[in-house]
């Protein structure tokens, strides 16, 4: 009998491989794994070539990691969804201390805000959140969890 255990990883195509790795980092990811440009089998007949980094948050060697995915042949192309009220995955939720500080790099180096930071007390849980998107349009949102 089969078991689903835990996500190994997330996937995020970009249209600039190095560009969405620097961002990434600046919000905490380091590389763990770097596939250079070749044959990526396995996902269908096209798209057929790219390149990619696998990322992760702290040293958890099982933690979830973000695929960083640059697609070559065919080149990466279209945007992400214009909005969260669509079909499939809206965004990546990541847990966070010292929210408002992250805000404020994030502001600095011109990073577009969804929305304000919020704190919307559901379910009686103390906590903040923003979304923001990164540097092709995903969504990325922080949550800082209050005592």
């Amino acid at each position: 009998m089969w078991q689903s255990l835990q996500i190994y990883h997330v996937n995020v195509n970009c249209t600039n491989l190095e560009r969405s790795f620097a961002f990434y980092q600046r919000l905490g990811f380091r590389e763990v794994i770097n596939l250079p440009e070749g044959d990526l089998p396995g996902l269908g007949p096209i798209p057929r070539r790219g390149r990619a980094k696998l990322l992760m948050l702290g040293d958890d060697p099982r933690g979830t990691m973000l695929d960083l995915l640059e697609w070559t042949d065919p080149p990466t192309s279209g945007v992400p969804y214009p909005h969260l009220a669509h079909a499939g995955i809206g965004r990546i939720c990541l847990r966070v201390k010292g929210l408002d500080e992250m805000v404020a790099m994030l502001r600095a180096e011109g990073v577009v805000l969804v929305d304000e930071p919020t704190m919307p007390a559901l379910n009686g849980a103390n906590h903040k959140f923003v979304c923001f998107l990164d540097p092709d349009g995903s969504v990325i949102e922080l949550m800082e969890f209050f005592k």
